[in-house]
């Protein structure tokens, strides 16, 4: 899913005599570069769709074949209690990997909104809207695993997949910073960040385990995802600690 950031409509030199601007379709433009637009005096054409939830649909009523035992090819009338859908009718038990994953993606999600809370408690909005594009990230991660369809590389804070590993190897350059170790004086922030950095990570084990090539279902798309996500909690890290003090480290 593309993401507008302000940085990036800045990027584009809008002219003065700019009334209106269209995002590209299914883009989410930032609350930040809404704010420039509406500074600007240019009204947003569209609202770009949000993947806030995924539709439920309903399983048609079957009888005994309602359900079917996606390990097995066994028929079920009702719901096991101890199944859940794997896809529409397809049942597989709970401690499925890819139902374990979509627990840790769950979890994920819940960490960065309690991030963003205190994000926002704190009046660090950029940190607050960084962290709404990663839950967004996280959203279209999990829509695209249960509907099985392809995820492209995320783009965040205006920058691609490669431009956000690159500057997260270099730090000094991007940041004006070392690579830190965190310390408990950088802040309930700083900490957050870090201790959510560290929960990505462990979902990209979980992802790798799961979609690795050799898997019943690769999906090297959603690796690189959370391979890039816990890349982008560290650049928040990193763009938060050098904004309170730039010498730190030095």
């Amino acid at each position: 899913m593309r993401v507008i950031t302000q940085a990036e409509l800045r990027s584009l030199l809008l002219p003065a005599a700019c009334k209106e601007y269209t995002p590209p379709s299914g883009a989410f433009v930032t609350p930040d570069a809404r704010e420039y637009l509406v500074s600007r005096g240019i009204e947003l054409k569209e609202s770009p769709k949000r993947p806030e939830s995924m539709p439920v649909k309903p399983i048609p009523h079957r009888g005994k074949s309602t359900y079917v035992d996606a390990g097995t090819g066994e028929f079920y009338a009702e719901k096991p209690e101890h199944m859940t859908h794997l896809r529409a009718n397809l049942l597989v038990p709970k401690t499925h990997r890819r139902i374990a994953f979509r627990g840790a993606v769950d979890s994920l999600e819940a960490d960065v909104l309690e991030a963003s809370l205190l994000a926002a408690e704190q009046g660090e909005e950029e940190i607050r809207n960084g962290l709404g594009e990663i839950l967004l990230c996280l959203r279209g991660l999990m829509s695209a695993e249960v509907n099985e369809t392809p995820l492209d590389p995320p783009c965040l804070f205006g920058l691609s997949a490669g431009e956000l590993r690159g500057q997260t190897h270099d730090v000094k350059t991007a940041f004006g910073i070392p690579h830190l170790n965190p310390e408990y004086t950088m802040g309930p922030l700083a900490l957050r960040l870090n201790t959510l950095r560290t929960r990505v990570r462990s979902a990209e084990l979980l992802a790798v385990k799961t979609f690795c090539p050799r898997s019943e279902y690769p999906r090297e798309d959603i690796i690189l995802t959370l391979n890039r996500l816990s890349s982008a909690v560290y650049w928040l890290f990193c763009r938060h600690i050098s904004q309170r003090s730039p010498k730190t480290g030095e």
